[in-house]
């Protein structure tokens, strides 16, 4: 294959006879000089002096007193600047970003040597431009400033227009004046560099003789003026890369720049430029998703790669594949050279780095003094935390176990690192500081591993710890000389933000090996087979990054870079980067994730239009076997049955109970009661600041407790007015439902305030919770007003019953039993009552029904059906002759003036206001339901009810 830098080394050497001491070869990138300098070595048999490889931008930097000051400290400096000449006392966090944006303008201002006076003039100035001030434009510039003013009429002033007009107003002496202050500091943004090397250059006084242009494509003003120069000077050849089959196709923007660079700067190699005429093999292949591709590959490289295997390169059109890409290399691909640097975002020291700065910034309360959970687990989970605290597991596991989202510094300070974590940091300069010294931490427990032969992953890994040491301590300079006083927020994001734009570079012999690169590293490479993956719109080209102050019709009328620039650009890397290859593969992602959209690029349907030989088109299609879930079956081995005698018999365990929730459990799922109760297992503790159904329930329960638990203190019989004056008392009920946030969801420390004089910090979901269950006690206690007087004999009472179970095995001796939510009296009448907080209310057909699996099981009359029953038992047994009533009382129901808590049962809804006429046939069908729970016979099988899967907390062990 003839590379076109191996037919620019050859015409090279040919015309200056291997003298190449006194030449430069300069190149839009450095990685073209690597393959070079070996093509330029094949062409002679003996020793030649290698010419100097630079960089466009190296030429630019060694021609200049000045140098590229930090990106960080420029926006600083155009703060002052701003704030000197607007006199406006907006803060560096507001003006930051767009700061940003802003020397991007100018940058693109200078690099394109635009008229600033004219482009930064007044607006209706600008709009009275006559021809001769116009003389620097051409025609279709001059149209397009026009067309600018057509839309943008200044006589018709909005509140927007207003606020765009006075900043550009100021944007010509912000601009000098920040030149200006640059300049006397001896530094500059890249293009008023570029533009000053111009302005200044002396071509005579340049270090070589020769300079040799190769392989550009789009020229800025200030390198089109450069190389018209070094032209007039004698001192300059230029070999463009290029294709007939689009630059004979006008338009077509992939010749855009070449047609004019071929125009003005003719190149030294005549020839050899219609490889795309010729057929190749060009496959298009549809991947149904992302990392599908990445799949793919191992099967592509085996099946493709040459030899070679530098003349193979896997292109990332998305450059966060790499780490998947690297993970699925086959075995055949004995070298590989990575041109793009491994993004410092995709490593641990990213990730803590991050953690870190989120804890003390959205996940601390300076106010309240306390951190959020959130913040502080994402930290304790991180692997480099865990390895330079031995306590971090520990920790972890008791704010799980005790819910705390909102931990204070003392009780996460077990060991002098986690007390130097979670000591809040009260300014950036401390944050610095402190990350700096965890950062060395973590560097020595590398050099601790001390392993010469250590994996390639620990070595990246550690040089992303020294780059973020770096870019820590660049920080810590500016805070300390003054230059950088933002907010903690503002400083977080900066930072992540640096971060995340910075790259690792791999080390090694870049002509060795497949290539994996970005498309902009294959500028002036060429290779025989080619796979370029995520060949998707928004990808190529890329999306974004398009950010102005100045209008579109302004940037075109002078000048400047436009969006129509970028993607002719990308189009000349598209179709130069396939021009000389012999295979190419291409593979498009169709799902949507992010910025890819769920077609192929642009430049792929253009190549399908245009190019005169086959396509291939192919689909990836993930293999689709699924696997018939097995019923689970657990049989009552011996051993089954021993650990339930030990769960639930008496004489083996004191505290054995079977309660209603247990049965229940049971009638909906015989495998999740044994998973639960015989084996034991439970869900992972988890700390959430969203209030589950449950947690809802009990601090209802709570607040409903204590609200009658005071209220019944000197007696025990209820009338109206003891009601109505609680209910005029909103501060009071409110302290009671706070109370029961603080108890059971906050759970505060016995060194934090007392949760009765302390209202909670609640969160906005958390607030109206809060509030809904305020509404529910004063719902509750005006149904019960209308039920005065009435005598409140108990809340919470914890309720049992001697049981026994004959099995084939033997007998089981237990308890039944549980929580009644309330127990009342009223005209001899005992109200068994259970607060419902959720739900609907259930009418059970019979008794039966109460025991049948079935999708609508009136669970919650058998929990209280079960209290009731134990209930008249236990009055039997003291002679106690009063009647015993379950009930249900929906409290989201209780607002209805007709609503009553009283159960009701059959197509006839019959009150149950007399649970004896039910308690024989539900003690022997709870009898027959105990027997079949313990009997050797009956195996735990899954329910065949799917409504009662969704929710279970055992469905992935189950695979139902």
């Amino acid at each position: 294959m003839e590379t076109f830098l191996k037919l620019v080394a050859h015409d090279l050497f040919r015309k200056t006879k291997g003298d190449l001491s006194r030449t430069a070869v300069v190149f839009p990138n450095r990685r073209a000089g690597l393959f070079f300098n070996e093509y330029l070595a094949k062409e002679s048999d003996r020793p030649l002096w290698s010419p100097a490889y630079i960089s466009i931008g190296d030429l630019f930097r060694q021609s200049s007193e000045l140098v590229v000051g930090d990106s960080i400290k420029l926006v600083c400096d155009l703060y002052k600047v701003f704030t000197e000449v607007t006199h406006r006392d907006e803060s560096l966090d507001d003006f930051y970003f767009w700061g940003e944006m802003l020397i991007a303008d100018f940058d693109d201002a200078d690099k394109n040597m635009a008229d600033t006076d004219a482009l930064f003039r007044n607006l209706k100035e600008l709009n009275e431009l006559n021809d001769d001030d116009c003389e620097f434009m051409e025609p279709e510039q001059r149209e397009a400033l026009n067309q600018f003013f057509r839309n943008f009429s200044i006589e018709q002033e909005t509140e927007l227009k207003r606020k765009f007009t006075s900043m550009w107003n100021e944007l010509g002496e912000i601009y000098k004046k920040y030149r200006t202050r640059l300049e006397s500091q001896g530094i500059a943004y890249e293009g008023m560099l570029y533009r000053r090397v111009i302005e200044t250059l002396d071509i005579e006084k340049l270090p070589y003789e020769r300079y040799v242009f190769v392989g550009f494509n789009v020229l800025n003003r200030v390198e089109h003026t450069l190389f018209s120069r070094m032209q007039e000077a004698g001192k300059a050849l230029f070999y463009w890369d290029y294709d007939l089959f689009y630059l004979d196709r006008n338009p077509h923007e992939a010749g855009e720049f070449i047609r004019r660079n071929l125009k003005d700067f003719p190149s030294e190699l005549a020839s050899c430029y219609d490889n795309l005429s010729k057929e190749k093999e060009i496959d298009f292949i549809e991947s149904p998703t992302e990392n599908g591709q990445v799949r793919y590959l191992p099967q592509w490289i085996r099946e493709n790669l040459t030899t070679p295997e530098k003349e193979t390169a896997v292109v990332l059109c998305n450059e966060t594949l790499l780490q998947p890409v690297l993970h699925s290399l086959p075995e055949n691909v004995r070298h590989i050279n990575i041109t793009m640097g491994f993004p410092l975002s995709q490593t641990p020291a990213y990730s803590f780095v991050k953690a870190f700065m989120e804890l003390h910034t959205e996940g601390y309360d300076a106010k309240e003094g306390h951190y959020l959970f959130s913040s502080v687990i994402a930290l304790l989970k991180h692997p480099y935390m865990q390895k330079i605290s031995q306590e971090t597991r520990s920790l972890e596991t008791a704010l799980v176990k005790s819910n705390r989202f909102y931990p204070l510094p003392p009780e996460l300070s077990k060991d002098k690192i986690l007390e130097s974590v979670f000591t809040p940091c009260p300014d950036n300069l401390s944050l610095c500081r402190r990350i700096s010294e965890l950062l060395k931490q973590i560097a020595g427990l590398y050099q601790e591993q001390g392993n010469p032969q250590k994996d390639a992953y620990d070595q990246l890994y550690q040089e992303a710890v020294f780059n973020a040491f770096t870019l820590i301590n660049r920080f810590h300079a500016l805070i300390e000389e003054g230059e950088l006083n933002v907010k903690a927020e503002t400083f977080r994001r900066l930072l992540t933000r640096v971060m995340s734009s910075t790259s690792i570079p791999f080390h090694g012999e870049p002509a060795i090996g497949m290539q994996v690169m970005g498309v902009l590293e294959t500028r002036n490479l060429d290779f025989r087979h080619l796979i370029l993956l995520s060949v998707n719109e928004g990808q190529l080209p890329k999306a974004g990054g398009d950010s102005s102050f100045i209008p579109y019709n302004l940037r075109k009328a002078f000048g400047l870079t436009t969006i129509d620039h970028k993607i002719a650009v990308y189009a000349y890397y598209f179709y130069r980067m396939i021009q000389r290859a012999e295979k190419v593969t291409m593979i498009y992602n169709t799902s949507t994730d992010g910025i890819n959209r769920v077609e192929m690029s642009r430049f792929m349907r253009q190549l399908m239009i245009e190019w005169k030989h086959k396509i291939g088109r192919k689909q990836l299609v993930a293999p689709q076997n699924p696997i018939a879930s097995r019923p689970v079956i657990v049989e009552k081995t011996p051993d089954v049955l021993r650990r339930m005698t030990e769960a639930f018999d008496l004489r083996y365990n004191g505290k054995a109970l079977i309660s209603p929730t247990a049965l229940n459990t049971y009638l909906d799922c015989p495998l999740k009661f044994y998973y639960k109760y015989v084996a034991k297992l439970t869900a992972p503790d988890d700390v959430t600041a969203d209030i589950d159904p449950a947690k809802f329930g009990s601090i209802f329960h709570h607040a409903a407790e204590h609200i009658y638990k005071d209220l019944t203190q000197r007696q025990k019989t209820v009338n109206k007015e003891m009601l109505d004056n609680l209910l005029k008392n909103e501060a009071q009920l409110k302290r009671y439902v706070d109370n029961g946030f603080n108890e059971l969801f906050f759970n505060p420390l016995p060194g934090e305030s007392s949760q009765t004089d302390r209202t909670p910090q609640y969160n906005g979901t958390q607030l109206i919770n809060s509030e809904v269950i305020y509404r529910y006690v004063k719902q509750l206690l005006r149904l019960d007003r209308k039920q005065t007087p009435f005598t409140f004999l108990e809340s919470e009472m914890k309720v049992k019953e001697n049981i026994s179970i004959r099995t084939k095995e033997g007998e089981i001796r237990s308890c039944i039993g549980g929580t009644i939510d309330r127990i009342d009296c009223k005209d001899n009448v005992l109200r068994i009552v259970d607060y419902k907080t959720g739900g609907e209310p259930e009418t059970p057909e019979n008794i039966e029904s109460l025991f049948q699996t079935d999708k609508k099981r009136p669970h919650y009359v058998f929990q209280t059906f079960l209290y009731a029953s134990i209930m008249s038992k236990a009055l039997r047994k003291r002679n106690d002759g009063r009647t015993v009533a379950p009930a249900l009382l929906f409290i989201h129901r209780a607002a209805s003036d007709t609503y009553s808590p009283v159960i009701r049962m059959g197509k006839s809804r019959l009150e149950v206001t007399d649970f004896s006429m039910y308690e024989d046939e539900f003690r022997d069908r709870l009898q027959i339901l105990l027997e079949n729970i313990f009997s050797p016979d009956v195996s735990f099988t899954q329910t065949e009810i799917e409504d009662n899967c969704q929710y279970c907390d055992f469905k992935k062990l189950c695979g139902k």
